[in-house]
């Protein structure tokens, strides 16, 4: 049952980052646009806010990749430790996926 919470957490964060990215990505947009339209200070405090804007918004990124490649590593080590762990079983269970990967292929 906590596998499932930690789905459903997962899956909420992922869609508040979404939208915290299109947020700010609408901002640096909307900012962006208005500097256009501003002159002299006006518009290189408009440009300034979109920069700080799209700055944060690159960190967020960043930030998820390597949080994403920690949790890769994570699974490719625990996939390692089981391998070795089990060593029939991951054969077993190689050759069944392989022989079902194979089944499906032959069908087309």
């Amino acid at each position: 049952m906590p596998a499932k919470d930690t789905a459903k957490d997962v899956q909420a964060n992922e869609e508040q980052f979404i939208e915290s990215i299109k947020t700010s990505l609408d901002d640096a947009e909307k900012l962006l646009r208005e500097a256009a339209d501003a002159t002299g200070d006006k518009a290189a405090e408009l440009r300034d806010k979109a920069m700080r804007s799209l700055r944060r918004t690159r960190e967020a990124l960043y930030d998820t990749q390597d949080a994403l490649l920690l949790r890769g590593r994570q699974a490719v080590r625990a996939t390692d430790d089981y391998v070795h762990d089990n060593p029939w079983q991951s054969i077993g269970i190689a050759g069944l996926t392989g022989l079902l990967v194979g089944m499906l292929i032959s069908r087309r």
